[in-house]
């Protein structure tokens, strides 16, 4: 795609990247096929083609509108398109500098201006989601009905909790944000797999949000001001040896793959940056590569009960981490049946804050693939993320866990 960037933009970070991004679509369309919004609002502008269209035609200086706006961010930054590609287009990143140029350009609504930063400020403080959540569960019986079924239970307390022997070999872990409130049980979970087979992990004191709740609604800056807490929280471990920094969060993990690429400008964080990025591992990844080690925890462990498991792959981490099968594979090591799932490439619709924002086009998006994930009759539906098992949770019954739990 041949481009002439507006002069203001030509010798920019940003528009350097744009401009090399660009030049690799060819305008085949194959990414229409497995775009989430495309297929539910058959409108090319809500496509990533046409999104690209928008984006160009902003970047060598025509007049943007609140059509624009509407358009980018009607995405869901599934990132499936990049996996669907077959010239590489880096659609993602040219979404962050194509929504950061369009919001310096276009006032938004006040109304939008107060939810995206009521979302910006509360999502990523723990302690007041937290007692957010709380009270939010106390008034559940009194809300509107799709306004209560955002709002999950109390997770069930866990009795008989086995002792946590500490390890030689240690990886940090990531609380994040809202997953601490949401689900507790899924870093117990996995802190027990993981001493299962010999390796201690480590919530670092001060790491939080990694960082892409805000970076994605548009306050870039408050985004890359998380992760460089983080990192400054991480770095005195990675300096004593820890061996990663493991995800349980595919959101969180696919963030802080990219903290080199979001810094890499930035002359202070850049080299540490890339050091985390390069130390951070999907929980998935690290217990596939300690296989032999989890196959002998589980045959101490003796027959466990075994489940008929629809497994939903995040769009973080199939598209964006580019991790597939692998968890399959594990709940079958585990004894578990993987049952056989249609369109299991698409977007369950949660996408962080999008199921808040865009609500309509996210139901829609749950309804589809709620209907495909309990077409084989499953006992339950495990997923790799907190904002994709709170939202399928939110319109079946079946019950929705994190995989490691099964383990």
């Amino acid at each position: 795609m041949q481009t002439q960037l507006a002069d203001s933009l030509k010798d920019t970070p940003e528009g350097r990247e744009a401009d090399r991004i660009l030049r690799t679509c060819v305008h085949c369309g194959f990414c229409l096929a497995t775009c989430p919004t495309y297929q539910i609002l058959g409108d090319e502008l809500d496509s990533p083609r046409g999104r690209i269209y928008l984006m160009k035609q902003m970047l060598e200086g025509a007049a943007v509108t609140n059509r624009t706006l509407t358009h980018l961010d009607r995405c869901l930054t599934c990132r499936n398109c990049e996996t669907t590609c077959p010239s590489g287009v880096e659609y993602g990143k040219l979404l962050d500098i194509g929504r950061k140029l369009a919001e310096s350009k276009v006032a938004r609504p006040l109304s939008q201006q107060l939810q995206r930063k009521a979302l910006a400020t509360m999502l990523p403080q723990k302690k007041l989601f937290g007692g957010l959540l709380k009270l939010g569960r106390m008034a559940k019986p009194f809300l509107p009905a799709t306004l209560s079924l955002k709002i999950p239970p109390s997770p069930l307390s866990r009795q008989g909790r086995e002792a946590i022997t500490p390890h030689a070999r240690k990886m940090l872990v990531l609380a994040g944000c809202v997953q601490p409130a949401l689900a507790p049980q899924i870093n117990e979970a996995a802190t027990r797999v993981l001493d299962g087979i010999g390796i201690s992990l480590i919530e670092a004191e001060n790491a939080g949000c990694c960082g892409a709740l805000s970076f994605h609604l548009n306050f870039q800056e408050q985004g890359l001001e998380a992760m460089r807490r983080n990192i400054d929280a991480w770095w005195p471990h990675v300096q004593a040896g820890a061996e990663a920094i493991m995800m349980t969060a595919s959101g969180c993990g696919v963030t802080v793959k990219e903290y080199g690429h979001h810094l890499r400008h930035d002359s202070r964080y850049a080299e540490k940056a890339a050091r985390i990025s390069a130390l951070t591992r999907d929980v998935s990844e690290v217990l596939l590569s300690e296989e032999a080690a989890l196959r002998g925890w589980l045959a101490r462990r003796g027959p466990r009960e075994s489940s008929r498991v629809s497994f939903h792959a995040p769009c973080t981490l199939q598209h964006g981490q580019k991790i597939t099968g692998v968890v399959e594979a594990l709940l079958t090591v585990a004894g578990h049946t993987i049952m056989p799932v249609s369109e299991s490439n698409l977007c369950c619709g949660s996408a962080g804050t999008y199921s808040l924002l865009e609500p309509d086009i996210s139901s829609k998006l749950r309804d589809r693939k709620l209907g495909h994930l309990s077409a084989p009759q499953p006992d339950v539906i495990a997923t790799a993320n907190i904002g994709c098992l709170t939202h399928l949770q939110s319109g079946t019954p079946i019950p929705v866990r994190h995989w490691v739990e099964l383990l």
